[in-house]
């Protein structure tokens, strides 16, 4: 489910919203926070649900690790926790390539089925593994699970980032769990932010596209005024792509 999908747009971030709200007034901030992390796993579910059990995993294994460093730090123990993140993560990009590379120097032909990444890994890996670091070195003092979740997995930033530090972001998740913080004064601005960059990426990006993908199809018979056109369309392309991703990401978050 991307954020310029109809159904997000018009079913699931209404809903969503709606409820957050509802729920934050009549029920209170941890209520509300637990519909978050619901919310989010069906919105990640949504893409490839059995890869569900990869996601939560990781969160169940980091908190555990986080767990234990916050009540004694330990290096062994945090080489531990960013190895085994790690290999989770070069596992599912790397091992075709590296086993295909040792196969040739070792005179063969090795064939691997391609493995279907899961969508996100490197940003919930990534920030984890701050998250571990800061837990070591004392940035953070405690971490209630639920706030960790919430910070690992709430939608608007799980599929593309921006990757963040819990430091930046503890304060804040605390504030909502105590039914405290912004409520809905960041709402509209939050909602034309929104807008914005889902100007950028539907508009502007994905129009720009077909220009940058009509040069590169044809790339070896170009003039060098037109490869020139060429890289400026997929520059612009991927700027735009990338911000009104990012002022999406941004928007979300003040609405909620």
């Amino acid at each position: 489910m991307l954020f310029n999908d109809p159904i997000f747009l018009f079913l699931f971030l209404p809903i969503v919203v709606l409820l957050f709200h509802l729920i934050r007034r009549t029920v209170g901030g941890e209520a509300s926070m637990i519909l978050i992390v619901v919310a989010s796993i069906f919105f990640y579910g949504w893409w490839n649900p059995p890869y569900l059990m990869l996601l939560l995993g990781s969160v169940l294994f980091n908190y555990a690790i986080t767990y234990h460093l916050l009540k004694k730090p330990s290096k062994l123990l945090l080489t531990f926790g960013v190895l085994a993140n790690i290999a989770v993560l070069g596992y599912f990009k790397y091992r075709n390539f590296f086993m295909e590379n040792i196969g040739l120097l070792l005179g063969e032909s090795w064939q691997f089925e391609e493995i279907l990444i899961p969508l996100a890994i490197s940003f919930f890996t990534f920030q984890q593994v701050a998250l571990l670091v800061d837990a070591q070195d004392g940035h953070i003092k405690r971490v209630k699970f639920l706030d960790f979740a919430t910070f690992v997995i709430f939608f608007p930033q799980l599929i593309a980032g921006p990757i963040v530090l819990y430091r930046e972001m503890g304060k804040q998740l605390q504030l909502l769990r105590k039914d405290r913080g912004a409520c809905l004064s960041l709402f509209g601005l939050g909602v034309v932010t929104f807008i914005l960059g889902l100007f950028k990426k539907v508009a502007l990006a994905d129009g720009i596209a077909p220009f940058a993908d009509s040069v590169f199809s044809v790339a070896d018979q170009l003039t060098m005024l037109e490869a020139w056109g060429g890289v400026v369309a997929y520059t612009l392309q991927l700027d735009f792509d990338f911000s009104g991703y990012s002022d999406m990401a941004v928007g979300l978050g003040m609405m909620f």
